[in-house]
């Protein structure tokens, strides 16, 4: 199964990230992008949902210097589009996987690409890891580690229903049932061109 895959990568990006824990560490992917296409963009997908979730920790600091925190603004702004292209990659990927299926007659379109499904699978493997930390962390009350592990265990549901349904679509295009159709996102906030913030700049 494709989620048994991008779950075990997840974890592996998440784990090593905590080895260092911090946003400056120096980024390795060790899938090669020649050998394991899919594995090299599912660790590089989740090393920036990784780093990103930390900026959001870090900028949520109300004692942050306002000149630290416009910098990390638009880190995180830099990462979003990271984020982004590295969904249109994956569904790139999969759209050259299943180029040659022919969709029978009534077939449908998802709601949502195979990609953006995994973008999902990727941030909740973030709040397990995380959830589980709080579950578990040895300096909170009993009450605060009960109710985290209440909703760890609700986390760990989703993922099991989020997993099932991104292979069911995934089995679906292969057979003909659903076909794909990606739309790019078309981000106006960064284009020069497109932002009258930044045209007026120009």
């Amino acid at each position: 199964m494709f989620t048994t895959k991008a779950n075990t990568i997840f974890q592996e990006v998440i784990n090593t990230y905590h080895v260092i824990n911090t946003v400056d560490q120096e980024f390795s992917n060790p899938y090669s992008k020649a050998d394991d296409l899919l594995g090299h963009l599912l660790y590089r997908k989740c090393w920036i949902d990784t780093v990103q979730w930390h900026y959001e920790d870090i900028i949520r600091d109300p004692q942050i210097d306002p000149v630290a925190a416009l910098t990390l603004k638009r880190k995180i702004d830099a990462s979003n589009q990271d984020r982004t292209d590295m969904v249109e990659y994956i569904d790139s990927y999969f759209l050259e996987e299943y180029k040659n299926v022919t969709p029978k007659e009534g077939a449908t379109i998802n709601t949502e690409s195979p990609a953006w499904g995994v973008d999902r699978l990727s941030i909740l493997a973030l709040k397990v890891y995380h959830m589980e930390e709080e579950a578990t962390r040895e300096d909170a009350s009993e009450a605060h580690k009960a109710a985290c592990q209440t909703k760890l265990d609700v986390l760990l549901e989703q993922r099991v229903d989020l997993s099932t349904a991104i292979d069911t679509l995934l089995n679906d295009i292969a057979s003909g049932d659903k076909y794909m159709k990606v739309y790019k996102q078309m981000k106006m906030y960064n284009d020069d061109e497109l932002n009258p913030v930044l045209r007026s700049q120009k």
